[in-house]
């Protein structure tokens, strides 16, 4: 191969194939040990311990073994109860973390009293030692000390297992109680004194408090007070002097006020002086022409009256026969006498106020006697009247009284009439035949009016219209 013999390439394979065995021959025979563990060699030569490093086993002659160094935890939890210095029983259960030593003594220590168990009888040894020291430290110390001072528990389970533990080439890292109980309620009631103290100290606390807050607040407000009299004073001082500057405006407010209100009443006095005067000449004038228009007004009344004594005595010639001349004649003179009193109270009015009031008392003067007068006229002719007059103006009377019997069904809207049909004097029949009735007691009213029967009355009719006297004829009204 390349031009080299046979023979050299040979020597060369088979001295690189014996490099390689006794590599692997070397490696297989080199251990290292890590930094959690300690490798343990015995066989010729001793036993040696490596840490960290690593060692070459010849076969046949020499074995190893690996010790572990790591932290072991374990719960030291004895089922028996542990007895206090107080005779006081109670159970613990505690975490206890123990290790080996990393001194080579301790390390072959160890590996004497461990190397050939496994973990579980290994830990089971250790806890055995552990609570038996527990048992002995509980006893040693109160309720008190154990719950209240675990530290120092701890500190002495260290102290004490250390020369057992040294022993067996390990030491005790930690030791912590997680919990002590007892079935007697030690522990509970232990607490309630101090609880009741620590409550009574808080209300104390809290009284102190209150009554210093208290204080505080009537300190304030009593500092308030002051403050608030204080400004209240200076208020008030304030309010009166301004009051008093107020009143002092106000006074001379009111002089001023006075003296514009004289001067002006003055001004207004003889404003109203004047316009009183003025006012008394336009009504002066106002009543004259009132006066004109009035007379003016009477006169054409006076002349309406005339006309409508002049019909009404037309309609009375019309109407009445004997009557009508007596009739006639008063209403002449009372036409007369108001037409005389319409043209003396005009003719008054026209002159002047105080003529008017004169000319108004003549009118009633002159009224009352044609009245007087009428009222004569009017007995004069009523004593002129005979029985057959009067009997005239009852039978004349005779219808109204009538119609006024019967004006009330006339104000009636509706009728309803409901009939049993017992005989004729029933429905509409019932109700006709009532006002018929009504209408006969007419005359007997009259007899009783008269105090004359109305059969006599018939019977001397025609002995009053013989012996009547014959009817004057009417007089020509002027007008």
């Amino acid at each position: 191969m390349f031009g080299l013999p046979m023979e050299v390439v040979v020597g060369t394979a088979l001295l690189v194939l014996v490099l390689l065995m006794v590599m692997i021959v070397v490696a297989r025979m080199y251990r290292k040990a890590g930094p959690h563990e300690a490798l343990i060699v015995y066989g010729m030569g001793g036993t040696h311990v490596y840490t960290g490093r690593g060692a070459i086993i010849f076969p046949m002659v020499q074995t190893c073994k690996d010790l572990s160094l790591e932290l072991m935890s374990f719960d030291v939890a004895p089922q028996q109860n542990l007895y206090t210095h107080q005779g006081v029983a109670v159970t613990v259960e505690a975490v206890a973390q123990i290790k080996v030593k990393s001194d080579k003594e301790s390390i072959l220590t160890a590996a004497e009293q461990f190397l050939t168990k496994r973990p579980e009888p290994r830990e089971a040894l250790i806890r055995l030692v552990m609570e038996g020291h527990l048992r002995g430290i509980m006893g040693q110390l109160t309720v008190e000390q154990i719950v209240k001072e675990p530290e120092m528990v701890g500190d002495r389970m260290r102290s004490t297992c250390a020369d057992d533990m040294s022993k067996m080439g390990l030491e005790v890292v930690s030791f912590t109680i997680k919990e002590v109980r007892d079935k007697n309620e030690y522990i509970t009631n232990m607490g309630r004194p101090d609880v009741a103290r620590i409550k009574r100290d808080a209300e104390v606390a809290t009284a102190e408090a209150d009554r210093d807050i208290a204080i505080k607040r009537a300190e304030m407000s009593r500092a308030s007070a002051v403050a608030k009299a204080q400004a209240d004073q200076e208020r008030v001082a304030a309010e009166t002097a301004s009051l008093a500057k107020q009143a002092e405006a106000q006074r001379d407010l009111d002089i001023k006020k006075a003296a514009y209100v004289e001067a002006t009443k003055k001004a207004q006095a003889q404003a109203d002086k004047a316009y009183e005067i003025e006012t008394n000449i336009q009504q002066q004038q106002v009543i004259t022409e009132s006066v004109r228009v009035q007379q003016v007004e009477r006169e054409a009344q006076v002349k309406v009256q005339d006309a409508e004594i002049a019909r009404r005595e037309r309609e009375l010639i019309a109407t009445v026969l004997k009557s009508a001349d007596v009739e006639r004649q008063r209403i002449q003179t009372l036409a007369e006498a108001e037409r005389q009193r319409l043209i003396s109270e005009a003719e008054g009015r026209a002159s002047s106020i105080r003529a008017q009031g004169e000319a108004e008392a003549e009118i009633i003067f002159k009224k009352g006697e044609a009245e007087a007068k009428a009222m004569n006229v009017k007995a004069e002719a009523y004593q002129e009247y005979n029985q057959a007059a009067v009997f005239d103006k009852l039978i004349t009377g005779l219808p109204d009284v009538v119609r006024a019997l019967a004006e009330p069904l006339s104000k009636v809207d509706k009728i309803t009439i409901v009939s049993t049909g017992n005989g004729d004097a029933a429905g509409a029949y019932k109700l006709t035949g009532d006002i018929t009735k009504i209408a006969a007691q007419v005359p007997a009213l009259f007899e009783a009016l008269s105090g004359m029967q109305m059969s006599e009355l018939l019977s001397k009719v025609r002995l009053i219209g013989d012996n009547a006297p014959k009817p004057v004829p009417p007089l020509r009204s002027e007008s």
